[in-house]
């Protein structure tokens, strides 16, 4: 019989969210497009504006988008999540998707775990270039990773960190956004009276992302934003910790692709020559731990074992240089000569002599075979 104080634990597991299938964002025909006016004799296909026009009046001709993509309420399963399709659908990102669950893309927020088929695209499939465009704008380059935003034409009404806030409120959507030991704790910042600010995300593929969301986009004011993509920080202290960073990020991607029993070796290997002593998972000792630990005691075992290979070389006689040669034979050819000549007395055998060839006969004329019709000669 079982106790009356006895307590049933019952065990709730997590409900798994399923994700619906994709709302079609417009009807077709819905959305207008509008031509951009004319302000140049010439229209420039690479950057899809007039060229010969004033920069400033290019930026003042923009239109406000007339859609915006809504993460929640637009995400869901498309065609792409069982054909295996890894990109994005860009009108998605726009927010002027007319197929829906029809779609060949995805219909959701790229996964930074998700590997790309291929790096030289970004998560939209789109080709990167080697260089950046004039104005940064377009889909990026392929030799540097570039995870911050540029945000132009913000209408500021309030102080910078009021700024930095709805900024972070309206990009937080697409990403997540880096942390820094500012006042707001995010990697936003706002140039006040230049209506600019730029937004780091942790991941590149989530700014990529946000690129394509915001342009066109207003945040509470009703403007129109200038989202671009952010130029190289000259801050050495930030160069140093992106390129920490990519380092960390290789290392760990290099150890998820590697065999764990090579891993394992490769850290026992190093252990025995440290001198230390692992235990059954592969870990340092408590005693080796505390050693460690210990920064007054004495030296690590490595630099005590370089110290005594240094004593022990320095106190070993110096090697004999070898001995000049005086004369054509070096003095362990004639060393080599004499045991032979030894060996060969002790055996008792002859010497040889050389053979003599005997003189050949001259084969042409000489002096004695010549004569002469004189007598006295």
């Amino acid at each position: 019989m079982a106790s009356e104080g006895a307590e049933t634990v019952v065990v709730t597991k997590p409900k798994v969210k399923k994700l619906k299938p994709a709302r079609k964002q417009v009807k077709a025909g819905e959305v207008v497009k509008t031509e951009t006016p004319q302000t140049g004799k010439e229209y420039n296909i690479w950057y899809n504006k007039w060229a010969g026009g004033d920069r400033e009046d290019n930026y003042s001709n923009k239109v406000k988008s007339q859609t915006r993509c809504n993460i929640k309420r637009d995400s869901g399963l498309t065609r792409a999540n069982t054909t295996g399709m890894k990109y994005t659908c860009l009108f998605f990102a726009r927010g002027c998707c007319p197929y829906g669950w029809e779609c060949e893309y995805r219909h959701m927020l790229p996964d930074p775990n998700d590997t790309l088929p291929d790096s030289s695209k970004d998560c939209f499939a789109r080709d990167k270039f080697a260089d950046y465009r004039d104005d940064m704008g377009g889909v990026g380059s392929f030799n540097r990773q570039n995870r911050t935003l540029y945000v132009g034409r913000i209408k500021e009404t309030g102080t910078g960190l009021e700024t930095e806030e709805v900024v972070r409120r309206h990009f937080k959507e697409f990403g997540e956004i880096e942390r820094d030991d500012s006042p707001t704790t995010h990697a936003v910042k706002v140039l006040q009276y230049r209506s600019v600010a730029f937004v780091t995300y942790k991941y590149e593929i989530h700014a990529q992302f946000a690129k394509e969301a915001m342009a066109c986009q207003s945040l509470d004011n009703d403007e129109i934003l200038n989202v671009r993509w952010a130029t190289e920080d000259p801050n050495p202290v930030s160069k140093v910790a992106e390129k920490r960073r990519l380092e960390e990020m290789g290392q760990e991607a290099i150890k998820a692709r590697m065999d764990p029993r090579i891993v394992d070796a490769m850290r026992a290997v190093r252990a025995l020559e440290d001198g230390d002593i692992l235990d059954d998972d592969g870990e340092l000792t408590q005693e080796q731990a505390d050693e460690g630990d210990d920064t007054e005691g004495r030296p690590d075992t490595k630099r005590r074992k370089i110290e005594q290979e240094k004593e022990a070389e320095a106190t070993s006689p110096p090697p004999r240089e070898p001995t000049q040669p005086t004369s054509l034979l070096s003095a362990d050819t004639l060393e080599g000569l004499k045991y032979f000549a030894q060996i060969r007395q002790q055996n008792g055998a002859m010497p040889v002599k050389p053979q003599v060839r005997p003189p050949t006969a001259p084969t042409g004329l000489s002096l004695a075979d010549y004569g002469s019709d004189n007598d006295d000669d």
